[in-house]
Parts: structure tokens; C-alpha cells; sequence
């Protein structure tokens, strides 16, 4: 009785997963981990300061940090063991993203930090900084050079026929450029949509909208040029 409790508490001491604590140092994986965050706060810089949409989120700036992070821990754990790598694989195949992306380039700055992470735990320091400043440099140069003008939607009801025409013929005057994107009809009242394009920012154009004879409602939104009917 007394050997098959040493030769068990020895199989206990030579279990393969005590074995692997060791595989991966604690100095290496601290050093990956501080390199992932602090680029991981470069790309949220990035986003934060090239950031184009209507609604920024900063969650998803946090979301970018923490992804670099995660990826570059996981990969750190794949590339000590094989078949961990095999199981690793066949675990994260379930994984399904079904968050909507909204901004494209949000799927841009998803697949940066998993890049970074994985090219930090491969032990290829110079490449995950170099490319990090050439993309982060990139993305900041393009984004203050853009010449996109912001469009908006325009909606105006109106009691006929002919204040709409009224109220097309001053859109058209006022603004750069206009389209109309849905109208619908009631009893008494007409909804007209339009897609504007400002010529310098002025909204004054709104009030002699709204002050114009048949007129009942006037309003204006910003919008990131999709859109749903």
C-alpha cells in the first residue's frame, strides 16, 4: 500500500501539465505582454485621432488594447506546444463575431492589433514597431488630408405640390449639391428626403426653410452616406 502511494504522488509531480508550467518563461511573456499593451495604446491613439465616423466609441479604442493583448498571449501559448496549437485552433473555430461594423475601417484597426499581437509573441520585435509607426503614420496623414464632404439628410413635409417645389428651388440655390432619397404622401401633407451637401458648413438655410408659406416641419442630421429606406 505504501509504494502505490510514492509511485502516485510521483506520477502527480510528473504530470505533464506541472511540466508545462515552465514552458513558456514568465520573463518573456511579461516583456510580450508590456510590448502588446503599449502598442496596443498606439493603435487606440491612432483610432481615436483618424476617426471620421458620427459616433465615436471608446470601447471599442479599449476593445483594441485589450485584442492586441489577448492574441499576443495566445500565440505565445500555441507556439510552446503542438498539439496545443491543433486544439487551440479547433477551440477558437467556434468563436463567431457577430457584432455589426459599422465604420470600415474599425475591421481595418481589428485585424492591426491581432497582427501585432501575433507578431510580438513570434519574437519579431522590429517588425510589429516598424510597422505600427508606417501604418499609424499612414492612417493619421490620410485621414487630416480627406476632402470628404460630410453629407446629411434633409427632411422637410410639406402641405402641397407647390411648397415642395418651393422648397427644392431654395435647397437647390443653397446648397452644393442635393438628391432626393424617398418622398411619401398622406392626406394633406408631403415628406420629401434629401441627401445634402453643404457648401461651407451654414445651416441658416434651414430657417428660411422652415419660414417658407406650407412648411409644416424642418430638419437636418448628419449621416456616415448609408442609407436605409
Amino acid at each position: 500500500m505504501r509504494v502505490l502511494l510514492q509511485v502516485t504522488f510521483s506520477d502527480i509531480f510528473k504530470s505533464s501539465f506541472i511540466e508545462r508550467v515552465k514552458a513558456v518563461s514568465l520573463i518573456d511573456t511579461a516583456i510580450a505582454l508590456i510590448l502588446a499593451f503599449c502598442i496596443g495604446l498606439f493603435i487606440f491613439f491612432i483610432y481615436k485621432k483618424s476617426y471620421t465616423g458620427l459616433m465615436y466609441s471608446p470601447g471599442f479604442g479599449i476593445t483594441l488594447i485589450a485584442l492586441t493583448m489577448i492574441s499576443t498571449l495566445v500565440i505565445l501559448a500555441v507556439t510552446s506546444n503542438i498539439v496545443l496549437s491543433l486544439g487551440m485552433v479547433g477551440a477558437l473555430s467556434i468563436v463567431r463575431f457577430r457584432t455589426a461594423i459599422k465604420e470600415p475601417m474599425d475591421i481595418a484597426f481589428l485585424f492591426w492589433s491581432i497582427a501585432v499581437g501575433i507578431v510580438i509573441a513570434a519574437g519579431l520585435i522590429p517588425l510589429a514597431l516598424a510597422g505600427s509607426l508606417f501604418i499609424g503614420a499612414i492612417l493619421v496623414l490620410f485621414s487630416s488630408r480627406s476632402t470628404f464632404i460630410r453629407p446629411y439628410i434633409l427632411v422637410v413635409r410639406v402641405v402641397d405640390q407647390a411648397a415642395e417645389q418651393r422648397v427644392l428651388d431654395l435647397v437647390k440655390a443653397e446648397v452644393k449639391k442635393s438628391s432626393l432619397k424617398s418622398k411619401s404622401v398622406i392626406a394633406g401633407e408631403i415628406e420629401i428626403n434629401l441627401e445634402v451637401r453643404l457648401k461651407e458648413e451654414d445651416t441658416g438655410f434651414i430657417n428660411e426653410l422652415a419660414a417658407l408659406d406650407g412648411v409644416l416641419h424642418t430638419a437636418m442630421v448628419s449621416y456616415n452616406g448609408d442609407y436605409m429606406v
